[in-house]
């Protein structure tokens, strides 16, 4: 037997071996040897913590110009994305991409909603004459879900502002009969016109009150600020904003009809920042005509194009101007599209080729689909996802559309594919976004590329986002990379290492052995 190696010498005896342990990210997605690869078919290798898990920077690229604080994306599914959601996902650092499985009139007003949760400066505040009742100001406020309004002179804005009525005024007023000037407060704290917003921000605070009005020279009124937004931007400081107006970022969904031409125009009214052209195979002529249209009627609007899951169809679009691309095909919990269709790609080889492709050019790219854990996000990430877009991870939590419902004991809300039959045949849309997604509206007979189902209640987002933004920032000292940014390029260079799991390692990394347990992500 012979004697152990001299301790002290473990580091230069490492350096002497001619390969790191592990395989590089060429290595592992080989397809020709290795087949197509899912997020479950291998590991990434730790490495040295040299820093607390907090200094981890999770900053991404959404599009070409709109970068965001966290990767997470909502997915435009009618069980996971409207208002409610797209809000919460802004505020959280992500963004919301709302359905389009209604009227153009209908996503609009969602759009709209989520632009006027949170702003700077209120440029297009509700404003109401001296003459309106102090009943209609109650109705309006329930109408509208806010309370607070100024009043000029002529009821519009640029009047001269001659007062304000908030809640405190007509809460406890029982004649409703009376008129708002009999009410509403008229001594009233203002800023001029062209003041900043930090500054602005300052007057609101120290003023204790809920609204700053700014005026002109001449007293009239031009825009409002809010205490309320105010405490949002404390409450959530990575929230996804537009650059100048301060609003939340908002995205939506269109299909490639060319009557959705019009439903765009619409969602950019509405302040729609980002689109994605929702089609279940990107590479159409379809979709082509429609990516070129958009980006000439609407150069500041970003567009995401997709699906994807192989360079040719990438190439194609990124020639035609897209600003993201989106990737899957078939991977999604509820999809079906592989099995019925034969058509497809496995998520992991698909995000890898995909990404190493568009990379090439500056096209971020968006992980869709098979996202089941925390885990899985990061190794979409190191294969070279900028984002990854969130469905099956999201419904059920309180902000996605429906209502919950018992079963067996457990709370549950409904989630579907968008390529369900039962999605396919709603009927209360202009034009049905789901067959129009498969290319199916035309169709006699329906042909299912998903399923519907249901999926247990996870809580609202406000917590379970922070659970995986908290989640990756650890994945990430493990790996011993500072930021995502890193986390791909070291993936790139192969400092970043992989390994395959075999069945049997996969069970040995699941919870095993045991007579009855509970699994609590986060509390």
């Amino acid at each position: 037997m012979s004697s152990p190696l001299d301790c002290s010498k473990a580091l230069s005896y490492l350096s002497e071996y001619e390969h790191m342990d592990g395989l590089s990210v060429t290595e592992l997605m080989d397809s020709k040897i290795n087949g197509g690869l899912t997020y479950n078919d291998f590991l990434i290798l730790p490495s040295k913590i040299d820093f607390g898990s907090h200094e981890v920077s999770l900053d991404s690229k959404l599009t070409k110009r709109i970068s965001l604080k966290t990767p997470f994306v909502s997915s435009p599914m009618d069980t996971v994305t409207e208002a409610d959601m797209a809000i919460k996902m802004a505020l959280s650092g992500g963004i919301g991409f709302i359905h389009n499985n209604c009227s153009s009139d209908e996503q609009a007003e969602m759009v709209r909603k989520v632009k006027k949760y949170e702003n700077g400066f209120i440029n297009d505040p509700v404003v109401i004459s001296q003459d309106r009742t102090v009943g209609e100001v109650k109705v309006l406020g329930k109408e509208l879900g806010f309370s607070s309004f100024p009043v000029t002179s002529n009821g519009k804005l640029g009047g001269k502002l001659i007062g304000i009525v908030t809640s405190r005024d007509t809460q406890f007023h029982e004649a409703d009969q009376d008129p708002i000037s009999e009410i509403m407060t008229t001594e009233l704290i203002t800023a001029r016109n062209g003041i900043s917003l930090k500054e602005g921000n300052r007057i609101l605070q120290k003023s204790k009150k809920g609204k700053l009005p700014i005026v002109d020279d001449k007293f009239n009124f031009v825009s409002m600020l809010s205490l309320t937004d105010l405490q949002k931007n404390h409450d959530y400081p990575y929230a996804s904003k537009s650059p100048h107006a301060k609003q939340l970022l908002c995205g939506a969904a269109i299909s490639t009809l060319r009557s959705d031409r019009e439903r765009l125009t619409k969602l950019v009214a509405a302040g729609l920042d980002v689109v994605v052209l929702d089609s279940s195979q990107g590479n159409s002529t379809f979709q082509l005509e429609m990516l070129k249209w958009a980006k000439e009627t609407y150069p500041e609007l970003e567009v995401v194009a997709g699906n994807v899951v192989c360079r040719e169809q990438a190439a194609e679009l990124i020639a035609a101007g897209a600003d993201a691309l989106r990737i899957g095909m078939g991977s999604g919990s509820i999809c079906i599209t592989q099995e019925v269709m034969a058509c497809g790609r496995p998520q992991a080889t698909a995000v890898y080729n995909v990404c190493e492709f568009a990379k090439k050019f500056g096209v971020p790219c968006m992980a869709d689909g098979g996202i089941q854990n925390i885990g899985h996000i990061i190794k979409a990430i190191a294969l070279g996802a900028t984002t990854v877009m969130m469905g099956g991870l999201l419904a059920g939590t309180t902000e996605a559309p429906g209502n919950y419902f018992y079963r067996d004991g457990k709370r549950l809300k409904v989630y579907r594919g968008m390529g369900s039959i039962d999605a396919m045949q709603q009927t209360d849309s202009n034009a049905n976004a789901s067959t129009s997604r498969y290319f199916s509206q035309d169709d006699k007979v329906l042909v299912a590329q998903g399923v519907s189902g249901s999926v247990e209640d996870k809580g609202s987002i406000v917590k379970f986002i922070p659970y995986l933004f908290n989640g990756m920032q650890h994945s990430c000292q493990d790996v011993g990379v500072k930021s995502l940014t890193a986390l791909i390029d070291e993936t790139a260079n192969g400092k970043v290492r992989f390994e395959f799991r075999t069945p049997s390692a996969q069970f040995e990394g699941g919870v095993h052995n045991l007579y009855s347990y509970e699994k609590r992500l986060h509390n």
